[in-house]
């Protein structure tokens, strides 16, 4: 069993239904390498070793006696821990929140144990899902090498579905945080439409920009995790009104007539000539499966658009942590109490300008993407850079730019999905990574492009050098 844990949830989904392996059998190898090598990984704040058991069990049982509940029936996950767990502390990154166990679930949670899921525990964070760490709690390596940047917020999430230690996990993102990880980690991310995912139970960082959804190995595994978890949730006003798609069993439909919109100036724009290069040469995968590609424009003032990014989320954060800040600030760690510092100071006219800002950068967005189907772009504007210690404990350092999330913001700012799959290794054998953006609801499209690019490449089957 010693490839196991880098299995598809397809194909272990197979395997758990034929009976030719057990819930039990894999959750006791999930749960024993992640003794093995979370120690060094630090992927997860909390680990859910008696649940996890339970609930395998409970599905062992079920599957003995022919009830299939879906392909993740037996499957064991993790979610990033700022997804409420009846009994469990979800801490958030931040030992304000150290004791924080609630008595109910987040519906995320609810509609994966539904779904026969197995919660393995609760991953890493930055601390209030923000840039930076509290120094009181670990944060993750990424598994594709010491001492390299893991991927922001979800983090922890990236690092154990890349190195084997869950078949898939939960992340949130409001600037990136779905799809940093997925792209330093050399994982799929999936970004869903605003509102498609409910955010009950899962702890705000600025609930306009909130999305959670899934990472995982491949496409396919990315839309039965989504699958289990979209839809409209009544605990959640702003969940959409709407029945999601059947994610389970769409049809793999040709792509010829679908277009592909690419800005080259915007793919390539102060990236390395590698990568860039990397994400270019996608294009051509995608017209060898029928896949039209046409020239677009990004918006012309996308430098300025992003600057407004800042106001909106440190203002909102500012805002949920009202209770906590500034009445406890000292116990934040000084990247994320800088963040709320800033927050607090912006006045309403601030947060009305930026919001201005975001509305206009929506519009041009929109423009881009009314002609053609989906956007192809990398998946962020670097390879995992190196980290220190202090730079990811924070204070928020100074040559920070809002151009780095050229990639990421805007899709927070208007909702639309995106996927991030892996597309290659640079010369040191770090993950490239680009991205798909749609309209918004078209996940299931993106599902389609995603899977058939997967069909002509093996980059999701390269897996980071192991750590055993």
């Amino acid at each position: 069993m010693t490839s196991l844990h880098y299995t598809s949830i397809t194909d272990l989904s197979e395997k758990l239904h034929a009976g030719t392996v057990s819930p039990v059998e894999v959750t006791e190898h999930m749960l024993g390498r992640i003794g093995a090598l979370d120690g060094r990984l630090r992927a997860y704040a909390t680990v859910t070793e008696e649940l996890a058991l339970s609930q395998a069990t409970a599905a062992e049982r079920e599957l003995r006696a022919g009830s299939w509940r879906g392909p993740l029936h037996g499957v064991p996950v993790a979610v990033k821990d700022l997804c409420a767990t009846n009994g469990v502390r979800t801490m958030g990154g931040s030992t304000v929140f150290a004791d924080n166990v609630t008595d109910f679930d987040a519906t995320v949670v609810t509609r994966l144990r539904d779904a026969g899921a197995v919660l393995l525990g609760k991953l890493n964070l930055t601390e209030g899902a923000m840039g930076g760490y509290n120094p009181q709690l670990a944060y993750p390596e990424n598994p594709w090498g010491e001492g390299r940047f893991p991927g922001a917020s979800s983090s922890g999430s990236g690092t154990a579905t890349a190195a084997g230690l869950t078949f898939a996990s939960l992340g949130s993102d409001t600037g990136g945080s779905i799809r940093y990880p997925a792209a330093a980690c050399g994982t799929v991310g999936m970004k869903p439409t605003w509102g498609r995912v409910s955010r009950f139970g899962v702890m705000d960082l600025a609930p306009s920009l909130d999305h959670v959804g899934p990472l995982t190995r491949t496409v396919s595994d990315a839309r039965y995790v989504l699958a289990a978890i979209a839809g409209r949730d009544p605990a959640d006003p702003t969940s959409l009104p709407l029945d999601p798609p059947d994610f389970v069993n769409m049809s793999s439909d040709s792509l010829n007539g679908l277009t592909i919109g690419f800005d080259e100036q915007y793919a390539t724009e102060d990236m390395a000539e590698d990568y860039a290069g990397a994400v270019r040469s996608q294009l051509r995968r995608f017209t060898q499966l029928g896949v039209t590609v046409r020239q677009v424009r990004m918006p012309t003032r996308l430098r300025e658009y992003l600057a407004a990014w800042p106001v909106l989320c440190a203002s909102e954060a500012a805002q949920v942590h009202r209770a906590t800040y500034p009445s406890r600030a000292q116990d934040y760690g000084p990247w994320f109490r800088e963040w709320l510092e800033q927050g607090s100071g912006y006045t309403a006219g601030d947060y009305a300008a930026a919001n201005e800002l975001r509305l206009d950068c929506n519009g041009d967005v929109a423009s881009a993407l009314a002609d053609v189907d989906a956007l192809l772009f990398p998946g962020a504007p670097r390879t995992a850079h190196r980290v220190t210690p202090e730079s990811m404990w924070g204070p928020i350092p100074e040559d920070r730019e809002a151009w780095h999330s050229r990639f990421t913001v805007p899709f927070d700012f208007n909702g639309y999905p995106t996927l991030s799959m892996p597309c290659g290794l640079s010369a040191e054998g770090l993950p490239w990574s680009l991205q798909l953006a749609a309209k918004p609801l078209q996940e299931a499209l993106l599902f389609r492009l995603g899977e058939a690019f997967q069909t002509v490449t093996d980059f999701h089957l390269v897996t980071p050098p192991d750590w055993d």
